[in-house]
């Protein structure tokens, strides 16, 4: 019987709406499913999460799992899918996932996939689906053990609803012995920006600049203006990044995060292959560019040819202040 466990990220206070996405593909997968999260004080987490139809919500609650780092994170997931006899540990493709499901499939000595992008049932075995190529290609996996590490990528996968009329998932909770916890890394701050945006991997509509906005503060006035009258989050391209124009966790692409917002505005942006990688998803593609023979108005909805410098500052004038 499939038995798939499922890692939740959360804020301290409410699961995070991008880590989901595995539950869908925990449906796919068929069988049974749990939820599993991590944390100190993490009882309103695990009750915001009782109506995703999941057999149980396990908490592993405890001061030593305050902070999410990676080595006592990976003991305590690894004890649950062997406590559980899990044949599915999954979750969605992030940051917190790259960071910690390694090191579990390691200390499970079971096999990882990663960016999963859909499961087919085969008369001759199971196989999913997952890019290569900065997504130009598929590629079709058959991944063969008692136990398989996942993780699901987000723009393939719905986040479902919850279903208030469902009968509530229990929530059981973990035993933790601190003192069995890894102690090779500590944590030593948290920083977070302050600019009230949407998360980049959740938000509806996504504004994103490229080198063409040519310093900070015009990218910030023209990305971040446009992005803020829309109440969206701000993306940028690697050259951006590395102009020293935006900050890193803005960067979407092959080697940044990956979204699929609902709209998405590529401003001054070529469409090299490593950026469309992380953008080709989105419902409905905005590109404004100077050059009519530019990659990106190849996967764009709408295409505006002209100088962002003028067409930029024209629309923030007829939207108006927010």
């Amino acid at each position: 019987m499939t038995r798939s466990l499922i890692l939740i990220e959360h804020d301290g206070r409410q699961p995070r709406a991008a880590s989901l996405h595995a539950v869908s593909l925990a449906r796919a997968l068929g069988g049974e499913y749990a939820l599993l999260v991590l944390g100190s004080q993490i009882t309103d987490v695990a009750a915001a999460l009782r109506s995703y139809g999941a057999s149980r919500i396990l908490t592993a609650d405890h001061p030593a799992l305050q902070e999410p780092l990676a080595d006592r994170y990976a003991a305590v997931v690894a004890q649950a899918a062997s406590s559980w006899t899990t044949t599915h540990l999954l979750g969605t493709t992030s940051t917190f996932s790259k960071d910690v499901l390694p090191r579990v499939a390691a200390l499970l000595d079971a096999p990882m996939l990663t960016d999963v992008m859909a499961f087919e049932s085969r008369d001759d075995g199971p196989v999913f689906h997952r890019p290569l190529s900065a997504g130009s290609q598929r590629a079709t996996v058959r991944v063969t053990g008692d136990r398989l590490v996942l993780t699901a990528r987000g723009t393939a996968f719905p986040i479902p609803t919850p279903d208030p009329s469902a009968s509530p998932s229990p929530v059981e909770p973990l035993p933790v012995d601190a003192g069995s916890l890894p102690s090779g890394t500590r944590f030593v701050s948290r920083s977070q920006p302050a600019s009230g945006r949407p998360d980049l991997t959740e938000a509806r509509v996504v504004v994103s600049g490229g080198r063409p906005l040519g310093d900070a503060a015009a990218f910030d006035r023209l990305i971040g203006g446009l992005a803020d009258a829309l109440g969206g989050a701000v993306g940028a391209t690697r050259g951006a990044v590395d102009g020293g124009m935006a900050p890193n966790d803005w960067q979407v692409g092959q080697t940044g995060k990956v979204v699929a917002p609902e709209l998405y505005f590529a401003i001054g942006i070529s469409g090299a292959i490593q950026h469309v990688a992380g953008m080709q998803d989105s419902r409905v593609i905005v590109a404004i560019n100077r050059d009519p023979e530019a990659p990106i108005f190849q996967v764009a909805t709408y295409g505006l040819v002209g100088d962002l410098h003028q067409i930029v500052p024209d629309l923030l004038a007829r939207l108006g202040p927010r």
